[in-house]
């Protein structure tokens, strides 16, 4: 009985592989003639459909250039304000290292007379200077907790955020729709 089915199944599997074998030839065919008509018809056109494509053809041309031009000048924009952005993150860098120095040096209670605490200080008094007495210096000892040292680096850090903002703007390319 085993043999029996085994021979049903095989027939039932030769005979669907034939149908699938007959599908593809028949597919086959199908798609050669619709691709052997879209060729018969691509080579007959009249001069004025010819002229009409010409045309389309040369503004898609056109438009594609300008498209090109305009991308490029803004990838010159893009790359001269990543490149300002940069340079600006460096100085705002070095102006939020001097700042925690500056307020490392007076937690620590470091001696005025020092030289390096005074090269400090100079550096940092023109861009800490409007914020000295903002509010008051808790102290204990030659310990000072400056708090206004640390509103000034809040507000640069804005500012900083405020100039990126700024760059971003001119890097971003516009989207029309």
């Amino acid at each position: 009985m085993s043999t029996l089915d085994d021979n049903l199944t095989n027939a039932v599997a030769l005979d669907a592989e034939r149908k699938q074998s007959s599908h593809e030839d028949v597919k086959s065919s199908i798609d050669a003639g619709v691709n052997a008509q879209i060729k018969q018809e691509s080579t007959k056109s009249d001069p004025a459909q010819t002229a009409d494509v010409a045309s389309v053809a040369k503004e898609m041309q056109h438009k594609s250039v300008r498209e090109a031009i305009s991308a490029e000048h803004e990838i010159g924009r893009g790359k001269v304000a990543a490149r300002m952005s940069q340079f600006v993150d460096y100085l705002f860098y070095l102006v939020y290292g001097m700042i925690i120095l500056e307020f490392m040096l007076k937690i620590m209670g470091a001696r005025p007379g020092n030289g390096f605490v005074q090269f400090v200080a100079a550096i940092t008094h023109p861009i800490l200077g409007p914020f000295e007495r903002v509010v008051g210096t808790p102290s204990a000892g030659s310990f000072q907790l400056q708090l206004s040292y640390l509103i000034a680096l809040v507000v640069y850090i804005l500012i900083h955020l405020a100039i990126n903002g700024v760059f971003r703007l001119v890097a971003h390319r516009k989207v029309t729709v």
